[in-house]
Parts: structure tokens; sequence; C-alpha cells
């Protein structure tokens, strides 16, 4: 007997031709040997369908690729150490050769943002309004699982927070948090202030709230340019600011070339936090 596996997983069997004997003679037939061993019933073999194969992004020839690999084991930076407030950073003191892309906001959901993002096969940080963020939870989750994409907050409603009360503050900051858990599974550890703009209460009540660190920036992109709070290349450990807008092609492609430029690599904000 032979077991023929079949692309389906199923067990098929073949069956041997008992070769015809003289006229006259009879062949009884075998009698099936007799087993005391419990039944066991066959195993049939499953298999996961693929993933679908996606399309590649029509701007994947203007991607630039990286001559300096990421580093495989990120050298954590230190926070400071303050039992009230969490640390307000636009950089990472770090001497390995990389620079951290984080996208805000969420309001425009563009068609090529996914498939640019995959297809740059970099790391970024998305630093999601969780209101709005719940008009298409998709469109998020899809980024963070298809690419190297992870989810942080930024306020419930993007209102202003500097100049409130603590407990104003603190309901933006622990609202989008709490928020973000619920749709995306994970409860965010690091937050921007809308424009940047931040006081004491914005650390306290971002500290109260589980936040690690508070992050502002040293380049923005807008409209396919890179702007540079001081020189004119990107610095190792700047964190890089753009946006969810109808400019994200250009904004991102700018982001990536000025990093590739500047003789960097993108790297993921969270592998060097403690």
């Amino acid at each position: 007997m032979v077991i023929m596996a079949t692309s389906c997983g199923s067990d098929g069997v073949s069956s041997e031709t008992v070769p015809q004997l003289p006229g006259r003679v009879t062949v009884p037939p075998e009698e099936p040997p007799v087993s005391t061993s419990p039944t066991v019933p066959p195993v049939t073999a499953t298999t996961s369908p693929p993933p679908p194969t996606l399309p590649p992004s029509p701007y994947a020839d203007r991607l630039p690729t990286f001559d300096v690999a990421r580093p495989p084991a990120p050298l954590q930076m230190g926070l400071p150490v303050d039992q009230t407030q969490a640390a307000h950073l636009s950089r990472i003191e770090t001497a390995d050769p990389v620079a951290f892309i984080t996208i805000d906001d969420g309001y425009v959901r563009h068609p090529e943002a996914l498939a640019l993002i995959r297809d740059s096969g970099v790391p970024v940080t998305l630093f999601l309004i969780s209101s709005v963020a719940a008009e298409d939870p998709k469109f998020f989750s899809d980024i963070r699982e298809q690419a190297d994409a992870t989810i942080q907050a930024h306020t419930v409603t993007h209102s202003r927070l500097k100049g409130r009360s603590y407990e104003a503050q603190r309901q933006e900051i622990c609202g989008s948090a709490d928020q973000l858990q619920g749709l995306f599974g994970t409860r965010p550890t690091l937050f921007r202030a809308p424009g940047g703009l931040q006081d004491p209460n914005t650390l306290a009540a971002a500290h109260d709230c589980g936040m690690k660190a508070v992050f502002f920036w040293r380049e923005a992109v807008n409209d396919g340019r890179v702007q540079f709070q001081e020189g004119t290349r990107i610095q190792r450990g700047d964190v890089v600011l753009m946006h969810f807008r109808q400019t994200f092609v250009d904004d991102y492609l700018a982001a990536l070339q000025s990093i590739k430029d500047a003789g960097l690599t993108p790297a993921r904000l969270e592998d060097y936090l403690p």
C-alpha cells in the first residue's frame, strides 16, 4: 500500500491489482489482521493559507536604500530619574548612526501610506490622536502589522495642552493611552503634545499616565521639504517629525532621503529607551 499526499492535505490510498489466476481456481479473500491496538483516526495535514500578496508601492523605485545597517543590539539611552515628571526629549543620545521617523495625527489616511512604509523596510513611530484613530482603526493596524510601525499617544482631541490644568491634561493624555490600548491592544508608553507645546503639568500628567517620555523633534517635514532647527543635516539620534497629510508620499520620501544623505539609517525609537 502506498500513501499519496495531495495538495489539500488529504490522504489517498493506491491499490494493487491482483493477477488473474488459471480457470476454476478460486482465491479466497484474505481476512484482515486483527489488531488489539486502539483505533487511531487518520491525521489530515492542514496548512494555513498564505497571506495575500500585496502590490508594491508605485513609488518603490524612489525609495532610497541605506548603506548603514541598523545596529543589531541598540544601546538604550538612560532617562533622567524623576519621580514626578516624564522626560522631555527631541534627540536620543547615541553613538549609533541612526535617526528616528515619527508620524503624527492621522487625519488624512493616504492610500499609498501602507505600501510606501512597508516597502521602505524601515521602522516608524505613529503618534496618533486617539479619537481620529478610532474613525478607521484598520488603516493604522494594517500599518502596524504589515510594516515596521509602533503606535504611541498624541491626546484624545488634539487640543493645546500648555497652560491647562494638570487634571485637564491628564484626561487628554491618559484618555488617549486608554483608547489606543482598546483599539490596538497595546498601551502607549510615549507621548507627544500637539504642536510640541508642553509645560510642567504636561510632563507630570504624562508621568502619571505611564509615559516614559514626551517627545519634541529636531527636524520637521512639510510639503516634501525637510526643515532643520539647527544646521543643514540630520544628526545622529535626531527625532524627525512628519504628519499623515495629502503630501505624505513626498514628505516620507524626503525624510528617508535626508536621513540617507546624512549617512544615517532609520531605527525604531522604542528600541533606544528603557
